[in-house]
């Protein structure tokens, strides 16, 4: 198992480079099944998940080339158009190929991706969506089986807005037969990303971005040449890096409109935010101009639940009491613990969590339990004046291009190297 060392109190400044957003990258990586053709791909993030849901795609017969921030792929013939659970365990996305192998092949066999250690994360609205396109839907062994000689066009609505839902929902419309209507959709800038890749492969997809999106079904998709969205949580976290740390830090090509909400609370906690030509810049002078901020996670264009452990952090040191509010998943405070190792004050009831904030945290070892908690944790070490270590960081490599070669520029003192746990 590998950690990160770090030896906090030091602000962070200088310019810190976004790479490209996982969360778009994944269900796009998925798409090249719509086509046989060869689809290139930009701005791709060198991350776990995207190795991990390259090895599924060549897994069913696909034709890759992967050297992020280039990859490319070829899925004219699929052997197996199947994922195992042997992948699916490791990366939830993997049920991103449903959507895809049925529209084009006519049939599909995922395994369940069960829960996660942030709460239960069902797929019935991605069933629920297929069936109401004529696929027939199975469950054998653990695997969902889903078979249709070809998808018919529906209005289907969505009882929650679903990100991988609406995304394989869209995947299987657009080669559908006829007029499909999501309604209640998604509105991440992801699923307006893969509208736009689906659109240049020749897809007619308009309203992604908004709760209702139209989808005219073609015959065929073409191969496509994107580049893809920076990453606006990666881009957050160093806002909020910067921020507890008092420094000074423009992150380069982060879009203000897909973080918003951050930037509002941040602004409200007392940092200063300027938007500049290229990205974003933040100024702050750390605890002693912070104040306590409520936030209540929602989805898009609510407050990100992926930015909540990582805000939470950053109030850790802000004067007085802000209130945490996690709406989306049911255990997605499992960060707590570990900043009480810090010397934080959070107290946690249900989905509430209220922080009071301390004059400083304290270093100590400290255990990530999933991706957005490790980034948590990383923020709170970069702020204690001495030592901190960071275990499991496999988790922080599923969502964050190496990130102690982005931060030791900015003046932190992060090493990577081998810890237990």
């Amino acid at each position: 198992m590998e950690k990160l060392v770090i030896e906090g109190g030091r602000p962070l400044h200088g310019v810190v480079q976004v790479s490209g957003a996982k969360n778009a990258a994944l269900p796009i990586l998925c798409a090249s099944l719509l086509t046989d053709g060869t689809c290139t791909f930009r701005n791709v993030p060198r991350l776990r998940d995207v190795e991990t849901m390259a090895a599924l795609l060549r897994f069913m017969g696909a034709e890759s080339t992967v050297a992020p921030p280039l990859v490319e792929l070829r899925a004219g013939s699929v052997s197996r158009p199947e994922a195992p659970y042997e992948l699916v365990k490791q990366m939830r996305a993997s049920v991103l190929v449903l959507g895809p192998l049925v529209a084009r092949h006519g049939y599909a066999k995922v395994s369940l991706p069960g829960g996660c250690a942030i709460g239960a994360r069902p797929i019935d609205q991605h069933l629920k969506g297929l069936e109401a396109m004529g696929a027939t839907i199975r469950l054998d062994h653990g695997y969902v089986v889903a078979e249709s000689k070809r998808l018919v066009g529906a209005t289907i609505h969505l009882d929650m807005a679903t990100v991988t839902g609406t995304e394989n929902l869209m995947m299987a419309a657009a080669l559908a037969k006829g007029r499909t209507q999501l309604v209640g959709a998604a509105r991440e800038p992801e699923i307006e990303e893969l509208a736009r890749v689906l659109n240049k492969m020749g897809a007619r997809i308009d309203g992604a971005g908004t709760d209702i999106i139209h989808i005219e079904g073609v015959d065929v998709l073409h191969a496509v040449d994107h580049a893809i969205i920076p990453d606006r949580i990666e881009a957050g976290t160093f806002l909020l890096a910067a921020a507890a740390t008092g420094g000074d830090v423009f992150v380069r090509d982060a879009i203000p409109e897909h973080i918003e909400p951050l930037l509002a609370k941040l602004r409200e906690a007392g940092a200063e935010l300027v938007r500049e030509d290229g990205g974003v810049r933040v100024r702050s002078d750390g605890a002693r101009s912070l104040r306590g901020t409520d936030i209540s996670t929602a989805p898009h264009p609510g407050f990100p639940t992926d930015m909540q452990a990582q805000f939470m952090a950053v109030m850790t040191l802000a004067q007085g009491t802000s209130v945490v509010t996690e709406s989306v998943f049911e255990n997605r405070f499992m960060h707590v613990p570990e900043l009480g190792r810090m010397g934080a004050h959070v107290d946690v009831h249900g989905r509430v969590a209220t922080v009071t904030g301390v004059e400083r945290l304290s270093g100590a070892s400290v255990m990530a339990t999933d991706l957005r908690a490790s980034a948590c944790l990383v923020i709170a070490a970069l702020t204690a004046p001495d030592r901190s270590e960071v275990l499991r960081v496999y988790h922080l490599d599923r969502g964050y291009e190496s990130i102690e070669k982005k931060l030791a520029p900015l003046g932190a003192r992060i090493e990577r190297g081998r810890g237990e746990g």
